[in-house]
């Protein structure tokens, strides 16, 4: 399911979010078993995540679906910088207190999955760089705790990135455009 949801999200089709819940939830129970603690955590908020970018899809408080369209330079450069220092923070404590594996990777997995998630929930652009940083940063992480299935899905969801990010660029131009 969360595979249908990351081909859903490239397409900008409102039903990632419902099948992007059931996929977290069957996520969360494999990376708690793999010991990767940040990405349990991690699938927790893309369920409380899905239910609120779902809402603002459908137009939330607005009554306006969200249209695709680009961040501000500046905005992203404080969002990775708080990504970055979260991914520092969070992959000292679980170094300290748990038996994590690979605690700062699986941290910055963490990290720039919020900030992409968030993107995502918003109809930025930029969603799509920030998951392909992701995915460049799972693959490995996940081969090498034997996820072999898993790493190759997130290769794949690098590849889907790829397109997502050239078709919503164009998206966001078409919508930007006057009538």
């Amino acid at each position: 399911m969360a595979t249908v949801s990351i081909l859903l999200a490239a397409r900008n089709s409102v039903h990632t979010w419902w099948t992007g819940i059931v996929g977290c939830a069957l996520f969360s129970w494999l990376f708690f078993n793999s010991q990767l603690y940040a990405d349990v955590l991690l699938q927790f908020f893309f369920v409380v995540a899905s239910m609120v970018g779902w809402w603002q899809w459908m137009g939330g408080i607005r009554k306006a679906p969200l249209v695709v369209r680009a961040t501000s330079g500046r905005s992203l450069i404080w969002m990775g910088a708080i990504a970055v220092a979260a991914a520092l923070v969070y992959g000292a404590l679980l170094h300290r207190f748990t038996d994590a594996y690979a605690p700062f990777a699986d941290s910055a997995v963490l990290s720039l999955s919020v900030l992409a998630q968030l993107l995502l929930m918003r109809r930025r652009v930029e969603t799509w760089p920030v998951w392909l940083l992701v995915n460049t940063i799972a693959v490995p992480l996940y081969a090498s705790r034997g996820l072999m299935v898993t790493a190759v899905l997130y290769s794949a969801y690098w590849i889907n990135a790829c397109v997502a990010w050239r078709y919503w660029h164009r998206l966001g131009d078409e919508q930007a455009m006057p009538a």
